[in-house]
């Protein structure tokens, strides 16, 4: 599930080879951190907007998203090699497990501190919203690290993308909104629509590219199951939805106007969906899997600016 720039492995020996805070780094997938920022910005201005703004409930929030995706990105590295999912014919970017960087032990060490940490922050955001942020917490490691570990990851099952909308849509921001507001919002659990489905289109392209290795490794993603056509069309019906729901959120009367203001990014959705619809493969989509991740973002911020205007 991620938005990811591309890159190859570096051959033993190269001086120009990773080492140290570098190769976690890498393996922390920086491009695909938006999936965890967008959510936390729109739901703590859908919160904000039916009571005042608490700054440091979002700041803890932010930072204990950061470290559930970076703990869930480590785990698949791990997890994903382990199974035989990462091979030297993958398109995506370097894993560094997979190409030696870290040992196995290591990286499980790394996904046990992140996740930890997680878990350390989020004691804060129960002591401010109570048992409902717990069940959100421990829900979001636990899938986090199912994703791809145990005898039936999310990931394997074709389940990735519901998890992604669930998690880092519906949970992330109706969550966010909650420890703002101490109810649930309806405008939240509506803004968090199109925000799921933005942050799963990164996890489509993601998948639509490594069809062929997954299909190989045995891995049945969604985009495994489908197909490449519908998994295309997947991709540009998100991409309609996500658009039409701001009109959605005015004319209901849940949010003014200025919701519209996402339409700004409809450039940048428009040549995304030609790109996809126009049969990029393999190594060609990394691009695109970077610009959604970066559509994803703009397209929050200009929601949750709307949602505060």
């Amino acid at each position: 599930m991620t938005a990811q720039a591309s890159g190859t492995a570096l051959p033993e020996g190269r001086s120009d080879r990773p080492e140290g805070w570098r190769v976690w780094v890498m393996a922390a997938r920086v491009p695909t951190l938006v999936a965890a920022v967008a959510p936390v910005v729109v739901g703590t201005a859908a919160g904000a907007r039916e009571a005042s703004f608490r700054p440091l409930p979002f700041v803890v929030a932010l930072v204990a998203a950061l470290l559930i995706q970076i703990g869930t990105n480590y785990a698949n590295d791990l997890f994903d090699f382990l199974k035989g999912a990462d091979t030297p014919e993958r398109a995506g970017p370097t894993r560094v497990t997979a190409r030696g960087l870290v040992t196995p032990g290591q990286m499980r060490r790394a996904v046990t501190l992140t996740f930890g940490l997680a878990v350390l922050a989020g004691l804060y955001l129960v002591w401010v919203g109570g048992w409902p942020i717990l069940v959100i917490g421990l829900l979001s490691v636990a899938c986090g690290l199912l994703y791809t570990a145990g005898p039936w990851p999310l990931a394997y099952l074709g389940l990735g993308d519901l998890f992604v909308f669930i998690f880092f849509g519906v949970v992330a921001v109706t969550g966010s909104a909650y420890l703002q507001a101490g109810r649930l919002s309806v405008l939240a659990l509506a803004a968090s629509v199109p925000v799921g489905l933005l942050v799963t289109n990164i996890l489509v392209i993601n998948n639509l590219r490594d069809i062929p290795t997954d299909r190989a490794a045995g891995k049945r993603t969604l985009a495994v199951r489908l197909g490449d056509r519908v998994t295309r069309m997947q991709y540009v019906l998100s991409l309609v939805v996500a658009y039409a729901a701001p009109l959605v959120l005015w004319l209901s009367g849940l949010a003014g106007p200025a919701a519209l203001l996402t339409w700004l990014s409809l450039p940048l959705a428009w040549r995304l969906g030609r790109a996809v619809l126009g049969g990029l493969a393999g190594p060609a989509l990394n691009p695109v899997l970077k610009r959604t991740g970066q559509l994803h973002l703009l397209y929050s911020l200009l929601l949750a600016g709307g949602l505060l205007w």
